[in-house]
This record gives C-alpha cells, sequence and structure tokens, in this order.
C-alpha cells in the first residue's frame, strides 16, 4: 500500500507552511505531496492567510524537493482552459525533473467561483470530459506535429502542442462519486481513479464499476491505478488520538467511522480493509500542517508496517 500527503492549503497555510510539510513528506520517505485546488475556506475556517495557487504553489515545490512525487486532488476544469493548463503542467513537470501528475475534476463549489469572479457553468461534466481530450490530446501530439480540436466548448486550431513534459506520459487522475460518466471518463483517460472519503464496502462496489467500464473500453481493468482519499488522525495512543482530533474540531467516533484514526494498530487494521476492496494507494489528508510531528508518526508506525 502506498501512502501520500494530501494536503488542503485554502483552510488556512502559506507557502512556506506547505515547503514545510513538502520536505517533511520527503525526508519521512512518503512517495508524494498533493494539494487541493480550492481558492475558499469551507466550514468554520476562516482560511487566513488567504489561498494559495496550486500549480504555482507545485511549481515552487519542483524546485525545492528532489524525491516526491507532486500533483493535485482535484484541479478544477472550471479555473483554467485546458489550453493553458496543459502548458502550466508541462512546464512543472519540467521543472521537477518528471515528478508531476494532474488530478483534474469538475469542480463542485460554487461559493468560491463566485468569490473571485470565475464563471461556474452548469454543463461541468461535460467540460471536463472535453478538457480531459484537449490535455491529454496536446501532450500526446508528436513533437513537430499540430493538434486541433474542435468542441462544444473549446477550439484550438494548428496549436504546436508546446511545451512537452519530461514523462512520457504525465499521469492523470480522475475521480469522484459518480455511478456512470465518472468511471466511463476514467476508463477512456485516466491512469488513476481516486474516491474520496468513501468506505470499504462502497470502495469495493465503486472500483468493481469502474473495472467494468476499463473492460468495456478496451483496457485491461489492472493498467489502471485505484485509490482512496481519507482523512487521517493518528495517535500514539487514545488520549494523543483525542487532542488531535480536537485540534481538528471533529469528534473521534465520526473520524473513526469515516477515516484512518485511532492507534497506529488500528488504522493499519484499517488500511487492510481497502487493500482487501481493491485499493493500493492512499491519499492522507492531513488537515492540521503545523503537526509535523504527526506525520512521523504515521511514517514510523503506520507507513513502515506496510511495506
Amino acid at each position: 500500500m502506498d501512502l501520500r500527503i494530501f494536503t488542503e492549503p485554502q483552510q488556512g497555510a502559506d507557502y512556506d507552511t506547505l515547503l514545510a510539510v513538502a520536505r517533511a513528506t520527503e525526508d519521512l520517505g512518503f512517495d508524494a505531496f498533493f494539494r487541493s485546488d480550492h481558492y475558499l475556506a469551507m466550514g468554520d475556517a476562516d482560511g487566513m492567510p488567504g489561498p494559495t495557487d496550486a500549480w504555482t504553489t507545485l511549481a515552487g515545490l519542483a524546485r525545492e524537493t528532489r524525491r516526491i512525487r507532486l500533483g493535485t486532488l482535484m484541479s478544477a476544469a472550471t479555473f483554467r482552459l485546458p489550453g493553458p493548463l496543459a502548458i502550466q503542467v508541462a512546464q512543472v513537470d519540467q521543472m521537477s525533473g518528471g515528478r508531476v501528475e494532474l488530478g483534474l475534476g469538475s469542480g463542485w463549489f460554487e461559493e468560491e467561483h463566485t468569490a473571485y469572479g470565475i464563471p461556474f457553468p452548469r454543463e461541468k461534466l461535460a467540460r471536463l470530459e472535453e478538457q480531459l481530450a484537449v490535455v491529454t490530446g496536446l501532450w500526446a501530439t508528436p513533437a513537430g506535429e499540430r493538434f486541433d480540436h474542435d468542441g462544444a466548448y473549446y477550439r484550438l486550431a494548428d496549436s504546436p502542442a508546446l511545451p512537452k513534459p519530461v514523462q512520457s506520459k504525465i499521469p492523470v487522475l480522475v475521480g469522484g462519486l459518480g455511478e456512470k460518466r465518472t468511471p466511463r471518463l476514467a476508463a477512456r483517460y485516466a491512469d488513476e481513479f481516486n474516491l474520496p472519503f468513501t468506505h470499504p464496502d462502497d470502495s469495493a462496489r465503486r472500483f468493481a464499476r469502474v473495472r467494468e467500464a476499463m473492460a468495456e473500453a478496451g483496457r485491461k481493468p489492472d493498467e489502471l491505478v485505484y485509490s482512496n482519499a481519507l482523512i487521517v488522525c493518528v495517535g500514539k495512543d487514545d488520549a494523543q488520538v483525542a487532542r488531535r482530533a480536537a485540534a481538528l474540531g471533529r469528534d473521534v467516533g465520526e473520524l473513526k467511522e469515516n477515516g484512518l484514526t485511532g492507534t497506529p494498530e488500528e488504522v493499519v487494521d484499517k488500511i487492510g480493509r481497502y487493500q482487501e476492496a481493491g485499493s493500493s494507494r492512499i491519499y492522507l489528508q492531513v488537515m492540521d500542517l503545523q503537526d509535523l510531528d504527526h506525520l512521523e508518526l504515521i511514517a514510523s508506525r503506520v507507513q513502515s508496517r506496510l511495506s
């Protein structure tokens, strides 16, 4: 089981905080640092000192880390036109020496669009599908050839399809809880399918649906990585678990039900349930970005038992 660190900076984190977490991620032996792509805090968080842009952040981290993979879970298709997005991601891939992954979703949080003057179209899934076609099409176009796309929402003509990423294929993540269209999009465009905050039994059912869509698309189901994103709250004992949950403003029982919460032994056991459901990668949603001791505990007492 591959464990990756997943952050939600819109809840309140500047670049230096994210850099500290990314460096800890690298030093402690985790495989990747991912972040959300949001511009507005959710819930009761004030979001101070304000949002950081996902791809600006990852460009900085590309130059200040050496090993870890870097990516989004998920970038919103509503935020960027697909041509400039393909350029941004390819450039960050070059800056990192080929360590970038793109998670791309339809966009769902209407309030952040209103707050920053971003259009919030009704046909979000259709736009996402077309963005996936454009971004992957631009990257796949051989150097020296041209790319054209005449779609319902985006039109590209005589594009040189540059720059090229370092990687021959930047991994693309598609995810969500849609029953039909989302599995079909994953089967057509993705290298990884991610389920957000889903119980093991439901994960098994949804993974099975994606595997069916893969077969229908003429791809081998095992070509895809199947992953989960889950909130994490680990303590060396029950008292430390309770303190960490209180710092998040969450109930321990609720966290245990909906995430990876408890002692290292409890968390390792629950990770095993996700592995049985078909998951081979978990994005650990770390909410307290000041608590780097939390990452050290996960690395030494959880990750070490999964290798």
